[in-house]
């Protein structure tokens, strides 16, 4: 049984908070969305012939943990991407990625740790799905500052240790969103100790992991194998929603040690939905091709140019190094939304909106996030309303 006490003092999610700020208001141009990341670039084109090849599969109930064909590519995928060697007990795939950074933690956060509540630690701003899955263990969500002084990810190295000696989880989120930030080596060692020594497990968000403006970005999956990190230690989650342009297939993968991946299959086995065969097979075929992914990752890059262009000389304006967002300094982020969208129908989110108050404040509160996901000669006219509106 979920407790409605638990969810009391959560934020109300991002987007109906923007409809509730945006559309009472009518749009002052044509309408460009740059609120949501979802991709618009084209999708692979040999999807719907290795779809119709499986059509018979939609007649039986679907593998939980992923189908051999699946696994193998996935795992095929990890060692040219990482130089890592999976075994199949180490992959599940997902019903989308949402599906594993919640029940992640409800598979694997104790009741208690050292004798009291457990803390799950999440980057400020993050992906709320995050915080519900902390309140829905029962443990205590501690909202970690992510913000230029810090590199844009969270220095949980920086914590009290007794605060860090009852921490279960801790969630990352690399390259980051909204800021497109990018964990180093460097980074991923010193969080890989830090969870040895206080004895948690990481949860590394990596659904950016392809998209990038000049070196991809290290994963966690080969910083644990370079350091010789116990598997159990980690839990990596990726998704071809980004990379290939597939939002609407909700498929993705988490990658562990053997024990966690029984223990999330377990929990899948009563409470989870698994992809269908057939969009399995898809899903199989769409992580074995590179050529899409480097094709798709030639246009962020050509958008990541196009906003070096436009926003030059915007006071604080920082290109991201990897992901599909700007992260652009504002006064207030819900007042420049709102008289973006009402002066030239330019829709962009709050950053307060990924964020969540603490005592020192709201760290997205001075910005707004802009998605990257519109075609170049749209993104470019968007981008200059943008400037001409918020920073003439």
């Amino acid at each position: 049984m979920i407790y409605p006490q638990r969810f009391s003092n959560l934020p109300e999610y991002a987007f109906p908070r923007l409809r509730a700020l945006l559309d009472g208001h009518a749009p002052g141009g044509n309408v460009v969305h740059m609120s949501i990341g979802e991709p618009r670039h084209p999708m692979p084109p040999f999807l719907g012939a290795v779809l119709q090849d499986n059509l018979q599969g939609f007649a039986k109930y679907p593998v939980n943990e992923g189908t051999p064909p699946l696994l193998e590519a996935i795992a095929a995928w990890v060692q040219r991407r990482y130089g890592v060697s999976l075994g199949p007990e180490r992959l599940m795939a997902l019903n989308g990625t949402r599906e594993g950074l919640f029940n992640l933690a409800l598979a694997l956060c104790p009741e208690e740790k050292r004798g009291a509540q457990p803390v799950v630690l999440t980057p400020n701003p993050f992906y709320q799905v995050y915080a519900v899955a902390a309140l829905a263990t029962g443990a205590e969500p501690q909202f970690i500052p992510a913000t230029e002084a810090t590199g844009n990810l969270p220095d949980y190295t920086a914590l009290d240790p007794a605060l860090l000696d009852r921490v279960a989880l801790a969630y990352v989120c690399s390259p980051a969103n909204p800021q497109g930030a990018v964990a180093s080596r460097a980074y991923w060692s010193a969080l890989l100790a830090l969870a040895e020594k206080h004895d948690f497990r990481i949860i590394a968000d990596e659904c950016y992991s392809e998209i990038w403006r000049d070196t991809p970005p290290p994963g966690l999956l080969e910083a644990a194998a370079e350091t010789g990190t116990d598997p159990e230690r980690v839990l990596v989650v990726h998704s071809l929603s980004k990379r290939s342009n597939l939002p609407g297939l909700r498929s993705g993968f988490i990658a562990g040690g053997p024990e966690s991946i029984r223990r999330i299959r377990q929990l899948r086995n009563y409470a989870g939905a698994p992809l269908p065969e057939p969009l399995q097979a898809v899903a199989a075929a769409v992580w074995a091709d590179e050529p899409h992914v480097t094709e798709n990752r030639a246009l962020y890059q050509q958008k990541y140019r196009i906003a070096d262009q436009v926003l030059a000389g915007v006071p604080g304006y920082m290109g991201p190094p990897a992901g599909f967002f700007l992260w652009l300094p504002v006064a207030d982020g819900e007042a420049a939304a709102l008289k973006l969208w009402r002066e030239t129908g330019v829709r962009v989110l709050p950053g307060a909106y990924l964020s969540r108050d603490t005592a020192t404040g709201n760290p997205g509160a001075g910005h707004i996030r802009v998605a990257m996901v519109a075609g170049a000669d749209e993104f470019r006219d968007g981008l200059t309303r943008l400037r001409a509106c918020l920073y003439s």
